[in-house]
């Protein structure tokens, strides 16, 4: 399979401080990707990165002509502004402005669209529910539809799966799954190994730096969760800028 996701010497950070350090590599169109890592390895950094959020401070990531816009970005749940008075079909239905735009009416083929889609998360009879009066595996359901609508090529998830239910859970990893089963390529931040184990045939795992990228069995050792959570320890925050290498933006 082509790649869909080229790194080369990507650093990722904020203010010249890197939190992600010199990525090389690729995803292949229609994988399904773990990124694992201990708290603060850059996980969240990274998805920012490909997602168009956050500009790489050297190097270049290589979306293979896809606009970042094309992109289906799923930020953590924590990120969401819940007091923002909004209903449930109305946020949901921003995954449609790709094709409405941002002033485009919803039309009856468009709130048909929504209505399936909340139907397909068991979001069912919630469209005029407030945002801020979902619970939290509510909430993650609603991001879902939402993802669901943008019918994109690449979807980038950020923890997907915290602090939601079982039920939940297992509902929506069979919603990445069909995703995966329809050719679209998925990379997942996550923490809960065992779920990584079972369901995502490739792992990256990431402490600031790549320690290991590969078949998720090889990946996910105890010698290389251990060197990753000794990197992480071992990081400085109050490190030097990290200095853009003037190659990499040629690239």
């Amino acid at each position: 399979m082509a790649a869909l996701v080229t790194f080369r010497d990507v650093t990722l950070g904020y203010d010249r401080h890197p939190a992600v350090h010199h990525l090389n590599g690729a995803v292949e169109a229609g994988a399904l990707l773990a990124v694992i890592g201990p708290n603060g390895a850059g996980k969240s950094t990274l998805l920012r990165g490909i997602a168009g959020v956050l500009k790489p401070l050297s190097g270049v990531i290589d979306l293979d002509g896809l606009e970042h816009r094309d992109i289906a970005y799923l930020p953590q749940s924590a990120d969401i502004d819940r007091t923002f008075p909004i209903s449930v079909f109305d946020f949901v239905g921003t995954g449609l402005w790709r094709s409405t735009g941002f002033f485009g009416g919803i039309g009856k083929a468009a709130r048909g669209k929504i209505l399936a889609a909340l139907a397909a998360v068991g979001l069912n009879g919630f469209e005029n529910r407030p945002i801020g009066t979902l619970s939290g595996g509510q909430t993650q359901r609603m991001l879902f539809a939402r993802v669901l609508l943008q019918d994109a090529r690449l979807i980038v998830l950020d923890e997907p799966f915290n602090a939601i239910d079982a039920k939940t859970t297992a509902d929506l990893l069979a919603l990445v799954k069909r995703w995966n089963g329809e050719g679209r390529t998925v990379l997942a931040a996550l923490h809960d190994l065992d779920m990584v184990r079972n369901n995502f045939p490739e792992t990256l795992l990431l402490a600031r730096g790549p320690v290991e990228w590969g078949p998720t069995a090889q990946t996910l050792t105890a010698d290389n969760l251990t060197v990753a959570m000794r990197m992480c320890e071992a990081f400085d925050d109050s490190a030097a800028a990290c200095a853009a290498d003037p190659r990499s933006r040629a690239a």
